[in-house]
C-alpha cells in the first residue's frame, strides 16, 4: 500500500475542516478545546516524564540490548485537522518490518514484532515517547489515536464519518485503547472516538487515564 502523495495532505486537511458541523457528527465538547484540557496535559505530562524516567530508561536499555539500535523510530501520523506530525515511539518490530511488505497493520502473533516488542504494545509503553509531543501541544493525554496516512486515506473511503475523529487533538491514550483490544478494527475504534468527541470531560479523561496506568502496571491489556 502506497503513501498517499504530498497534495493528498491538503485535500485531507479540507475534508477535516467539514467534518466538524452537527452534519458530520456530533458537536465537539468544548472541553476537547478548553484552557482545562491543556493544563490537565501540561501537568499529566510532566508528572509522568518525572515519575516515569527510570520505567523509560529501562524500556530503552530492552529494546536496545535485545534487537539493536534505533531504539526510537520516528513516524508521521495524522493529528487535529488531518495535520501530519511526526511521533515517537520505542521499536517494537524488527528494523526491516516493512522492507517486503510495505505499510501494513500488525496482526495477532506477527512475527515482525520482537518478543520486548510483544511486552511493550500489550502493556502500551512502546507510546511513552510521546509524552513529548503531548508537551508540545501536539496531542493530548487523552483523544483519538492519530493514525498514519496511508490508512487514513483508506479508512475514509472504506469508513462513513471517519473524518470526524480527526475534529480534535489526539491523544497518548483514548477510550478505545482502555475499551477495545489491541487490533480492535477501525471501525470499531471510531465509535468511542466520536463518543469522546461529544462527551469529553475531565471525569472521562481522568478515568481513560487510570484505566491506561493499570493496563500498563497489570502489563498488558485486552
Amino acid at each position: 500500500m502506497a503513501e498517499p502523495s504530498p497534495g493528498w495532505f491538503s485535500e485531507a486537511a479540507a475534508s477535516a475542516s467539514t467534518a466538524v458541523g452537527p452534519a458530520a457528527g456530533p458537536a465537539v465538547s468544548p472541553w476537547c478545546h478548553g484552557r482545562g484540557k491543556r493544563l490537565l496535559d501540561v501537568i499529566g505530562a510532566t508528572l509522568l516524564t518525572l515519575l516515569g524516567l527510570p520505567v523509560i530508561a529501562l524500556t530503552a536499555a530492552a529494546v536496545a540490548l535485545s534487537s539493536g539500535r534505533p531504539v526510537l523510530y520516528r513516524q508521521v501520523r495524522l493529528g487535529q485537522g488531518m495535520r501530519p506530525l511526526t511521533v515517537l515511539k520505542f521499536r517494537t518490530m524488527r528494523r526491516d518490518a516493512e522492507a517486503e511488505t510495505g505499510p501494513v497493520f500488525a496482526s495477532p502473533g506477527d512475527p515482525r514484532i520482537t518478543p520486548v516488542g510483544r511486552f511493550l504494545r500489550r502493556s502500551r509503553l512502546d507510546e511513552t515517547p510521546q509524552l513529548l509531543c503531548v508537551l508540545r501541544g501536539e496531542m493530548s493525554l487523552v483523544g483519538p489515536r492519530p493514525e498514519r496516512p496511508v490508512f487514513v486515506r483508506q479508512f475514509m473511503d472504506e469508513i462513513p464519518g471517519y473524518a470526524g475523529r480527526f475534529a480534535t487533538l489526539p491523544g497518548l491514550t483514548g477510550p478505545a485503547q482502555v475499551a477495545e483490544s489491541y487490533h480492535a478494527t477501525a471501525r470499531e475504534k471510531l465509535v468511542h472516538d466520536l463518543d469522546y468527541r461529544a462527551r469529553a470531560c475531565l471525569a472521562m479523561d481522568l478515568e481513560v487515564l487510570a484505566r491506561t496506568i493499570l493496563v500498563v502496571l497489570r502489563g498488558g491489556g485486552r
